[in-house]
């Protein structure tokens, strides 16, 4: 049987973890989180000592990857920091990790784990390049000040204190990074419904996508 995939694409902080957890909570789906294989393999990286933009040690960190391990720094407090994102963001524009994580991305997608009847996958090229013939595709987005506001107020709810200047600066840094790279820049599906959250809280854009979704009768 082949397994509704609900692709879920956009910049770092405009909602759409959140959006996918709850969505595949609400399905009954499989969930992945697909920038945090690049953040543990970004974070592998960090840990060894070496640049995160050197093209031999991220792809050997990214071909080491297994899921048990991914599945352990997926817990680990290191992973959502900023310096966890900016690694991301690097490891990410290099070609060979691309390719050696596309495989277990598809994978999930096709035969989700669990034996459910479909999959929420959240990133940023989900819908153009890792799974380009999902059955639905969605591309969140904020303005950067949102999202920069939000990031802070979820640093400082860790205990972490953080300047939003310093923040929205690294934001701006990593959106051009992430949108202008030559692999899989950062950008909406042709076929993906656009949702700017700037002014919806959490509920709000559950509920939009929700009711969006339910008018394509997506199954359970």
């Amino acid at each position: 049987m082949i397994s509704t995939v609900i692709a879920i694409d956009g910049p770092a902080a405009a909602g759409k973890g959140t959006l996918a957890r709850r969505l595949a909570d609400h399905f009954g789906y499989a969930y992945l989180d697909t920038g945090s294989i690049y953040r543990a393999v970004g974070l592998k990286v960090l840990r060894t000592g070496q640049d995160p933009q050197d093209p031999a040690a991220a792809e050997a960190a990214a071909r080491s990857l297994t899921p048990d391990e991914l599945f352990s720094l997926q817990k680990d407090p290191d992973l959502r920091t900023e310096a966890g994102g900016q690694a991301a963001s690097k490891v990410a524009a290099i070609p060979g990790v691309r390719a050696a994580l596309l495989d277990f991305q598809r994978q999930f997608a096709a035969v989700p784990p669990g034996g459910c009847a479909g999959a929420v996958l959240d990133g940023r090229d989900i819908g153009t390049v890792v799974c380009p013939d999902a059955t639905h595709k969605l591309f969140v987005t904020a303005s950067v000040e949102e999202r920069a506001r939000r990031r802070v107020a979820e640093l400082r709810a860790k205990g972490i204190e953080s300047i939003e200047s310093d923040v929205l600066a690294d934001m701006k840094e990593r959106d051009a990074r992430d949108s202008q790279r030559d692999v899989a820049p950062l950008r909406p599906a042709e076929d993906a419904l656009e949702l700017d959250t700037s002014a919806l809280d959490a509920d709000a854009a559950f509920a939009a996508v929700l009711d969006y979704l339910q008018r394509k009768a997506v199954p359970r």
